[in-house]
């Protein structure tokens, strides 16, 4: 078994104390992500570098923030804020639904209640953006209106569950690579966080077409099978559940006018089973969600391509090698729609 235990970064001082001089404040969440007060996201000017520095950090290694605002944003100000983060820009790959503020593109509008949002989004850990080479840097999800009964967002913290990995499963991930099963995009399991330097786990639970493994001992690959796939997949599951109990992942309920950014290759999420249920049940609930470019290419190791085609053969033998929609269905008894 793994000797280390699961570690969460606490604040650094230095940072916290560049926020306070630009009067914000920052407060950290137990046990992972960390509220912001002070700083308005309504503002057409943005924070100076050093303090969208500091911020950026904090969110990298505690996985995400919450800016707590006393008004309701419009959504011009949640864009802009959006893209304080990462790649400073916007990349947006959804639909638009028919509420969404000017059919803004830049809005993913989700809700529980079809008129309102686009429902069933995300019941599986995933991280946003999977199917793009260069995977999103930064995630934005504005609560319009939290649902009376709850139905939030889980996180979860991918470095402290790396940890929390046996030694012998740390090795055998960090030598899989993960096939997207929309696009052919090809990601480590295993990553290095760019900011926080940590290994961090990272895989799409809803949209992965294929494994692919590079041999221990010599310079050849092969793909998992399906029984390969599901407990991989599985495992997965469960070490991010476990955070719940074991102190790297949250269960956090949106409050009136909550803006959360997260560090999107620092974090897993996924939508609370609530947050799905009809609003006859739980009140009607609506989000706006952002999503920022990335930096550069979440690329995989052992000189793999950065895409490879799944609706050709397979050039790694046999295994699971499945394209289109949810990819693999690791588990016939869950929902899969991301």
């Amino acid at each position: 078994m793994s000797t280390n235990q699961p570690y969460i970064a606490p604040l650094d001082p230095s940072r916290v104390a560049i926020i306070e001089k630009f009067g914000g404040k920052i407060i950290p969440l137990d046990p992972i992500g960390a509220e912001v007060h002070g700083i308005d996201l309504s503002s057409a000017d943005t924070p100076p570098p050093d303090v969208v520095e500091a911020l950026e950090h904090e969110m990298a290694n505690r996985g995400f923030l919450v800016f707590k605002n006393e008004k309701q944003l419009e959504a011009d100000d949640f864009l802009r804020a959006s893209c304080w983060w990462g790649g400073k820009q916007l990349h947006s790959t959804h639909g638009i639904h028919p509420a969404t503020p000017d059919r803004n593109r830049h809005i993913f509008r989700l809700s529980n209640d079809r008129r309102h949002g686009i429902p069933g989004v995300g019941p599986q850990w995933h991280n946003d953006g999977s199917f793009n080479t260069d995977t999103f840097s930064h995630s934005g999800y504005h609560i319009i209106r939290p649902a009376e009964k709850g139905g939030g967002t889980y996180f979860a913290h991918q470095g402290a569950a790396h940890d929390a990995l046996p030694e012998e499963r740390q090795e055998f991930w960090g030598r899989l690579s993960s096939v997207n099963s929309a696009s052919g995009a090809v990601h480590p399991v295993v990553h290095v966080h760019p900011i926080s330097g940590r290994k961090s786990i990272w895989l799409h639970l809803g949209m992965t077409g294929a494994v692919i493994e590079k041999l221990p001992d010599d310079d050849g690959f092969r793909l998992l099978d399906a029984e390969e796939m599901k407990q991989l997949c599985h495992e997965y599951n469960d070490i991010l559940n476990a955070g719940l109990e074991n102190g790297y992942a949250i269960a956090y309920e949106y409050q009136e006018n909550d803006c959360v950014f997260i560090d999107n290759l620092a974090v897993a999420h996924r939508a609370a089973p609530e947050a799905h249920l009809p609003p006859e049940e739980q009140g009607l609930r609506i989000m706006h969600r952002s999503t920022v470019r990335g930096v550069q290419d979440l690329a995989p190791d052992f000189d793999l391509p950065v895409y490879i085609n799944l609706n050709g053969p397979s050039p790694f033998g046999k295994g699971v090698w499945q394209a289109g929609g949810v990819g693999f269905r690791w588990d016939d008894g869950i929902p899969m729609q991301n």
